[in-house]
């Protein structure tokens, strides 16, 4: 890449390029410099073709030998093929505002009316192609509303007022787009950290390839702190990968051959040959992109509701004009009841208020599928947790073994974890985990697993029926026996703990005690959920009722189940929801999966099945419940400000149309006011600058002359109002 530098102090260059950076390379070029060693910023201004550096002074040398190997090679491997720019364009809006105000007074101020009149008319066919195109579906919007205005203006010969009134209109548009795209490029940035490169294996050597490249069959070899960038198969090796930007899991799992492993996770510890299964744009990488793009699907009911009332209201505007015409005979009044629609602030404010709670949620660690989930845990007044992993600790521990009929110790735990090492759950984890601190080794010496949902595991052993679960499965369902007085013994010893039965050829040879301590914090988050609305907490497990009456106690939940199966909790959310209740249901098991997708809302916690994930609506990185309690705050606060910016639209766009049909300010004028408070109103949708917002309103509506502090809004802390 060519280029001079313009200035230059310790540790920032500017240069100028060869030319004006196309919209396409911008992100490409961004990525790659900020790349390069010793880089801290980069920004790049496309239109004039120039670059900022910021860089450690140290490595000036080697930064711009790094820049100057650039090529459009490199451009074009680094482009990530993405429909949605991942780089806000700052600079590129103020150069669209400068350019559109430039060549507006320009024409105003410089050309002759007839030549005027021949730019204004030329500019008014996008509006009018706009307008027919909705009135071929047929349907009245704004569209229509927009260049029925502008034409009331040609009605009257006032050729520059319609130039003023488009000139207004697309600076509104301009505003509102970026407005939009600000949101949705913070949200998709707070998903997803999108890799560029991967180390393809090309016979006996690696060569670094853009990962767009990378096609089904491919090799990619992925070391620690690397990201994978494609979905594909383990071939070769073992890796602890985090997963948490797509399952939402804290702790890194192991991944060895016959994995899967998906995009966008990262490899923590250790090295794997990864084959690939699909294209990059198949990945679940991508199809987290495109779940932001398709998010109008799953809104929630009351932004549904405005988007619903803002279409409706457009007749409405249209009679307004007519009566206004009828009764005034004024084209300027009617033009000014033309001016003002309330659809775009509606549709905008609510669409930008969903993405910056998404965005919020994704930065605290929650991955929210859609809007109207937001909604529905915000209204849930009862919640059912799962017990394991979601009350209590995700990694529960082997309190003791007990043993009968012979077997010692540790042949028990050496055969329960034999078995219990092929299902991915807390309990089976503990098991496997406290095999491995005393250092017995369980190599599969028997047959293919069998995992009968929340009740146990059954194989074969050299010709016996070994089996390990739950007393019902054990003693009900596969009928092994233990003599009375042995079984009260054990029940007296397990006081309080889980019981694990592992029974071989009919006859129970060893009982596991597994600790499930409740995790900090949960009768705190319990207590808070009964002071956010929340008025009935529920869990249901498929421990004893001894071990769940002890939980519910130490938790402080309303009730609790017990010795239940997966369809017991299904059924009992179906109860409950037949009753009239808006449930919410928190699980992380297989045997959660059934209810977490029957409940309005369905949350699962990290580190729990991937089915459950996959069923959940909404997916939680920690494994504690302030994050619920965080969780159901924000969801709250987004319905308030919802209607909020609901009621704030309604009574500034009637304003303004009460004043422009009074002949109290122009249409121009409140075409200006329209778009401003609705740029206004969906910034202060977003984090940080919530003041903007109501500094219009009080603009529209003044208050009391005095001081207002408001904390938190930044520069108008304090607002002369």
């Amino acid at each position: 890449m060519r280029f001079s530098i313009i200035s230059e102090i310790p540790g920032r260059t500017r240069l100028q390029l060869a030319g004006p950076v196309p919209e396409s390379d911008l992100d490409a070029l961004l990525k790659l410099s900020g790349d390069i060693d010793g880089v801290c910023k980069v920004r790049v201004y496309g239109r004039i073709g120039q670059m900022a550096l910021e860089y450690d002074e140290q490595c000036r040398a080697g930064v711009l030998d790094a820049l100057g190997a650039l090529d459009a090679q490199a451009i074009a491997d680094a482009k990530t093929g993405y429909v949605i720019q991942l780089e806000p364009r700052k600079h590129k809006l103020v150069m669209d505002l400068a350019t559109l105000v430039g060549a507006h007074y320009a024409r105003r101020w410089f050309l002759p009316t007839p030549l005027r009149a021949v730019f204004v008319v030329a500019g008014y066919m996008t509006f009018l192609r706009a307008a027919l195109r909705e009135l071929a579906q047929p349907r009245l919007t704004v569209p229509v509303l927009d260049a029925s205005a502008i034409g009331i203006s040609f009605v009257k010969r006032d050729v520059d007022t319609a130039g003023q009134t488009m000139f207004l209109l697309n600076v509104g548009e301009l505003l509102e787009d970026y407005t939009r795209a600000m949101s949705e490029n913070e949200l998709i940035n707070s998903l997803l950290d999108v890799p560029d490169k991967a180390q393809k294996v090309v016979g006996d050597t690696e060569v670094s390839v853009a990962a767009t490249e990378l096609e089904p069959g491919d090799l990619v070899a992925v070391r620690t702190g690397m990201s994978i960038c494609i979905d594909g198969v383990v071939e070769q090796g073992s890796a602890m990968v985090n997963q948490a930007t797509l399952t939402g899991e804290p702790l890194a799992v192991e991944r060895s051959v016959g994995d899967d492993v998906f995009a966008g996770t990262v490899v923590e510890d250790g090295g794997i040959l990864v084959r690939v299964r699909a294209n990059t744009a198949q990945t679940k990488l991508r199809s987290i992109v495109s779940l932001v793009q398709t998010a109008d699907s799953l809104k929630s009911e009351g932004q549904s509701h405005m988007e619903d009332l803002a279409n409706k209201i457009v007749p409405w505007n249209f009679l307004l004009a007519g009566l206004v015409a009828l009764t005034t005979r004024s084209l300027i009044k009617t033009s000014a009841a033309l001016m003002v629609d309330y659809s775009c602030a509606l549709k905008l404010t609510g669409s930008v208020a969903v993405m910056t709670a998404m965005s919020d949620a994704a930065k605290m660690g929650v991955m929210v599928k859609g809007a109207k989930y937001f909604e529905s845990f915000a209204k849930a007044d009862t919640i059912v947790f799962d017990k394991t992993g979601t009350l209590t600790e995700a990694q529960p521990r082997l309190a003791c073994v007990l043993t009968t009929d012979g077997w010692s110790e540790d042949e028990v735990l050496r055969l329960s974890a034999c078995l219990e090492e092929h299902f991915p759950h807390p309990v089976a984890r503990a098991v496997v985990n406290a095999a491995c601190e005393r250092e017995l080794e369980h190599r599969e010496r028997h047959a293919a697993v069998e995992y009968i949902v929340a009740h146990g595991i059954a194989s074969s052993i050299e010709g016996r029926r070994a089996i390990i679960g739950s007393a019902h499965f054990v003693f009900e369902d596969e009928g092994a026996q233990l003599e009375s007085d042995i079984k009260e013994r054990i029940e007296s010893q397990m006081q309080g703990l889980s019981p694990l039965y592992l029974a071989v050829d009919g006859k129970v040879v060893g009982v596991l005690g597994i600790e499930d301590p409740l995790k900090p914090g949960v009768r705190e988050a319990i207590a808070d959920l009964h002071a956010l609305g929340v008025k009935h907490v529920v869990m249901l497990t498929g421990d004893s009722e001894r071990t769940a009456e002890r939980i519910a106690r130490e938790a402080g939940v309303d009730e609790f189940k017990a010795e239940l199966l997966p369809e017991d909790k299904y059924a009992y959310v179906e109860r409950i929801k037949s009753e009239g209740r808006h449930v919410a249901m928190v699980g992380d098991g297989v045997n959660d999966s059934p209810a977490l997708g029957l409940a309005d809302v369905g949350l699962a916690m990290g580190g729990g099945s991937d089915i459950a994930k996959e069923v959940a609506d909404i997916i939680l990185t920690d494994t504690d419940l302030a994050a619920i309690v965080r969780l159901r705050r924000m969801s709250q606060g987004l319905i308030d400000r919802l209607t909020s910016s609901y009621s704030k639209v309604m009574l500034t766009n009637s304003a303004l149309l009460a004043l422009g049909i009074t002949g109290m300010i122009t249409p121009q004028t409140s075409s200006l006011l329209h778009n401003g408070s609705t740029i206004a109103y969906s910034l202060g949708q977003r984090k940080g600058v919530p003041a903007l917002a109501d500094v219009f309103a009080h603009v529209i509506w003044p208050a009391p002359r005095r001081h207002r502090c408001r904390p938190g809004a930044g520069l108008f802390r304090k607002v002369q109002l």
